[in-house]
């Protein structure tokens, strides 16, 4: 994973294994050093990006794509995704959504602003306007009476979502009450602020 440990990415599959109580290792790579590129990392992690993980002789990169086989390869661990077909579905669509979706929001506020320094800048009329998508994605699946997002319990898709709707809190947007307190529950996960209060080097540029 990164070494300034603010990637979304490595956060999700960060919080995916210790909500699975899986055992790991962690092992860092300098972005700005691009120790990513190097041919070593290149043919393991086969698309050179963070997070990679490494089980046996298997090498896997591209978080959602991790989250899914640590519940594969572990069936017997608290699931990451929810249990019945339909659930499952809905929780894809929201980690793809936030994986491909809303760029003003994540060049706006990047993870830096969470984890570093917060923004001062106001948001962009672009920016704006990814906020209101998120907003109003988030009201359409975020329940009433419910601290997650299914039934069942934690899921990736709740890591996910709230680390996105924390972009906007963490740096003075005004969510509704109900996002708000889901987000705000979402970081509270032990698991969660594990990653949270690392203590992490100065950032550089990358």
């Amino acid at each position: 994973m990164d070494s300034f440990w603010i990637s979304p990415y490595a956060f999700s599959c960060f919080v995916t294994l210790k909500e699975k109580k899986l055992p790991f290792e962690v092992r860092t790579a300098s972005l700005p050093d691009k120790e990513h590129q190097k041919a070593e990392y290149q043919q393991r992690s086969l698309t050179g990006r963070v997070p990679m993980l490494e089980h046996a002789d298997f090498s896997l990169s591209e978080s959602s794509a991790i989250v899914e086989y640590l519940d594969e390869a572990f069936p017997g661990t608290p699931r990451a995704l929810p249990g019945t077909a339909r659930d499952r579905a809905r929780a894809r669509q929201i980690m793809a959504w936030v994986r491909s979706d809303l760029m003003p929001i994540r060049e706006e506020r990047p993870t830096t602003t969470m984890f570093y320094e917060r923004a001062t800048k106001p948001l962009s009329p672009a920016a704006e306007e990814a906020a209101r998508r998120l907003v109003a994605f988030a009201q359409a699946v975020v329940p009433e009476a419910r601290a997650t997002l299914f039934g069942s319990g934690w899921s990736a898709a709740d890591t996910d979502l709230g680390f996105m709707l924390q972009r906007l809190n963490m740096n003075g947007y005004e969510l509704p009450a109900r996002l708000r307190k889901f987000a705000e529950a979402q970081w509270q996960l032990p698991s969660v602020q594990e990653w949270v209060k690392r203590e992490r080097v100065p950032y550089r540029p990358y």
